[in-house]
């Protein structure tokens, strides 16, 4: 019996080597492309060419790492993409707004890919988003907002600047006027410094702090509201009062907490559902390697960016419960995001 058992393990190991080796040599001379959900110039767009400057040393066979920019529905486009037309095979992998990715859940027959069936490696942040005001402007606090219209600019509908603005307005009481068609948040906070609009919501504070460090540092916007999955001290010490203490009863505050679970995966990466899963084990390894590089985090502080790394398992988990949610709280979290 003993030797019987030990053939029969000897025999699974020679099945599982050949597969192993293959995904250990299929990057060897391979470009793998990285399909960023937004605009050259965002904070999505800045953390992947991050990324693409470094994975070739963590991953077998070094491969090239291409950027490549597909925006559009809040980064739906690219994850449609990927789940659908792109090659399934690994060498193409997704990086993807938050926003867009539960916008499925809302969707429902209409939805263009499957959130829950993608494959995620990892996420590189788990972020606030703001609300904010340059600071000549007349609306300088949420109570402000609450009592005046804020022309706000946004994106498409599943963008965060889209989403968050109409959460604001329905569960926050913003009087936010929202002129949305702009193509991502670069886009937006053009608008916001010549005029053209008077806020922006849902922005990335990491990536707020990426694209423009000095005018943070040098105090330039007025903070209206926070959404934070965790304190976020820099926020608290500047006083920005944290959305779920404006809102008012227990439905919305459950469609809240829905709608701000994304931020736990701030800046999620995935590929199509049928890429193998040694593939897929073995990018989670690149990615959990990179983002503890030397190199890569000495990048990281030139840049004046943060890396809060999650790992893909668990972005998996958390995106498959958030779409298992009770229909009535998805219901009221749609009724809060459309107009």
């Amino acid at each position: 019996m003993r030797g019987q058992s030990l053939t029969a393990l000897a025999l699974v190991a020679s099945l599982g080597a050949p597969a192993a080796a293959n995904a250990q040599n299929f990057y060897e001379g391979k470009t793998v492309r990285m399909i960023v959900g937004s605009d050259a110039g965002g904070g999505f767009d800045t953390f992947a060419r991050l990324f693409a400057r470094h994975l070739d040393r963590f991953v077998p066979g070094a491969p090239t790492f291409v950027v490549q920019n597909m925006p559009g529905a809040g980064s739906g486009n690219a994850a449609a993409y990927v789940a659908n037309a792109a090659p399934k095979d690994g060498t193409v992998i997704a990086a993807l707004n938050p926003g867009g990715l539960i916008a499925p859940l809302f969707a429902g027959r209409g939805a263009k890919f499957d959130a829950a069936k993608l494959q995620y490696l990892a996420s590189a942040d788990t972020t606030a988003r703001v609300c904010f005001t340059m600071k000549n402007g007349p609306i300088k606090t949420a109570k402000d907002a609450q009592t005046n219209e804020v022309i706000i600019g946004a994106g498409a509908v599943g963008s965060s600047s889209f989403d968050y603005a109409y959460m604001h307005q329905r569960l926050n009481n913003m009087r936010f006027k929202i002129v949305a068609g702009y193509k991502g948040m670069a886009d937006i906070l053009l608008a916001l410094e010549r005029g053209e609009v008077q806020g922006i919501c849902g922005y990335d504070w990491t990536g707020l702090k990426a694209v423009r460090p000095q005018m943070v540092s040098e105090g330039a916007f007025n903070y209206l509201l926070q959404v934070a999955v965790e304190p976020v001290p820099e926020l608290d010490a500047l006083g920005v009062p944290n959305a779920e203490d404006l809102t008012a009863n227990a439905q919305d505050k459950a469609a809240l907490e829905l709608l701000a679970g994304q931020q736990l995966f701030g800046r999620p990466y995935a590929v199509a559902p049928e890429v193998t899963a040694d593939k897929v084990a073995l990018l989670r390894k690149a990615f959990a390697d990179v983002m503890k590089d030397k190199v890569l985090l000495d990048e990281v502080e030139k840049l004046k960016l943060t890396i809060s790394y999650a790992p893909g398992e668990q972005v998996q988990a958390l995106i498959q419960k958030m779409y298992a949610a009770p229909a009535s709280v998805v219901e009221r979290a749609r009724d809060a995001i459309r107009p």
